[in-house]
């Protein structure tokens, strides 16, 4: 009579299933708890796969043991819907957020799209973050409940609510690419927003540096630049045009044409992944020149203006370590790109000229007009930012002398005038987003 059963009923294991592998007449073993669950044995009998039986018809789920029966048993009920949906039941075999969160830091750490900050960023962010309070929850039990319990609310108890809100986006973006290759049956963050877990508004951190204390700080740089003229270099230049420093770093002296009075920052090293063409004053020129005197009698005469001593430009950790000597605390490389944009209001520039030198993204189509447009209201901007900066101390540094731009209100006017010319009306408003 044995040698007729052909299905089994058991308590469904892993250790069920290898013990009754030795058992050649068993084909297919099935649980009470879950009886349209099935599990049926390969020819080696050590390996299977699992199905799923639904108005007789057979939908094959995955395989014995790259799917355990406790993962298998966990994902059922997403199985289930999905059979419902569009007839398809296979898994991924991920049953715990920490399973999917694993394959989606190692999607980012392979992505060429990502600079190796944002690389670097996210892996902490899981690994530090999400991680240690989600790893163990299951997939199908993700919902605004337990994300709530178990993410949102401890979380803003101890950090920032702008990071909160961008540990949520990393989540859902990682259940939002898993579900767009199919491999995860649904997205349980489909229909949440971050709004859901709190009304807070996320503030602006506030400028650690403010213009009045401009010209202490270039006195300071001042004598910076007499005993470390690349620190100070770096500083200047991201004052002086609003730069990040991640591009700032990385800068060639094959970029900078002083005859045409131009900065080149190419679309690689810049956080929008768009080129920007930085015009140079008197003084910028002035001030470069200096520099490269410093570096050729220092013995350096190589492609970057800011080397490391293994002759590459310096790293992120490093450039860092620059503005922790120079701001010893009190403030950092991003408060210099925060002080120079509001002094540019202050000063009557517009608004969109501002954010062009800042690189912010104006929309794709509202980009490639202004750029053809609006090149002299740029120079025409920093001329009068660096003359601003000269009665702060900015003249001691770069030594220029003879004339140059006046600080005037024609400047000012010429500004105003050609940028309400020279912008159309698409980019104003929610068209301008800041990259």
């Amino acid at each position: 009579m044995s040698a007729l059963i052909k299905t089994l009923t058991v308590k469904l294991s892993d250790a069920e299933i290898q013990r009754n592998a030795k058992l050649e007449h068993v084909r297919d073993l099935r649980d009470a708890s879950h009886p349209a669950l099935h599990f049926r044995y390969a020819k080696s009998r050590a390996r299977g796969s699992w199905y799923l039986l639904n108005k007789r018809k057979w939908h094959r789920i995955g395989a014995f043991p790259d799917l355990s029966t406790k993962q298998v048993i966990a994902a059922l009920p997403a199985v289930r819907l999905r059979v419902a949906a569009d007839g398809a039941a296979s898994v991924s075999g991920w049953v715990t957020v920490g399973e999917l969160l694993d394959w989606f830091a190692d999607r980012m750490a392979r992505s060429r799209a990502l600079s190796a900050k944002r690389r670097a960023a996210g892996k902490s962010a899981i690994n530090r973050q999400l991680k240690p309070r989600l790893k163990d929850l299951l997939i199908h039990e993700v919902s605004a409940q337990t994300l709530d319990q178990r993410l949102m609310w401890p979380g803003q108890e101890t950090l920032s609510l702008s990071y909160v809100q961008q540990l949520y986006r990393l989540l859902a973006g990682a259940f939002r690419q898993a579900r767009k290759l199919d491999l995860i049956p649904i997205n349980p963050m489909a229909e949440l927003k971050f709004i859901h877990f709190t009304t807070a508004r996320i503030l602006p951190k506030p400028a650690r540096l403010r213009d009045i204390q401009l010209p202490e700080l270039m006195e300071e740089l001042t004598e910076r630049f007499e005993r470390a003229p690349s620190d100070a270099m770096l500083a200047l230049m991201m004052l002086c045009h609003g730069t990040r420093i991640g591009e700032t770093r990385q800068s060639r002296w094959a970029d900078i044409a002083l005859a045409e009075r131009e900065w080149f920052l190419p679309a690689e090293h810049t956080k929008s992944k768009t080129e920007l063409r930085v015009p140079l004053t008197d003084q910028a020129c002035a001030l470069l020149r200096r520099y490269r005197t410093c570096q050729h009698a220092n013995g350096y005469e190589g492609a970057y203006l800011f080397p490391s001593r293994r002759g590459l430009p310096l790293s992120d950790n490093q450039a860092s370590a620059v503005f922790t000597r120079l701001g010893q605390g009190a403030w950092t490389s991003h408060d210099l790109r925060k002080v120079a944009r509001t002094a540019w209001t202050d000063l009557g520039i517009d608004g969109h000229i501002g954010e062009m030198l800042l690189n912010h993204s104006l929309g794709k189509i509202a980009s490639t007009y202004i750029n053809t447009q609006a090149k002299e209201q740029r120079r025409l901007a920093l001329v009068k930012w660096h003359n601003w900066l000269d009665g702060r101390g900015f003249s001691a540094i770069h030594e220029q002398t003879g004339a140059r731009y006046e600080d005037s209100q024609n400047i000012v006017d010429a500004l105003n005038g050609a940028a309400c010319e020279s912008i159309p009306q698409f980019v104003k408003g929610e068209d301008l987003k800041h990259a």
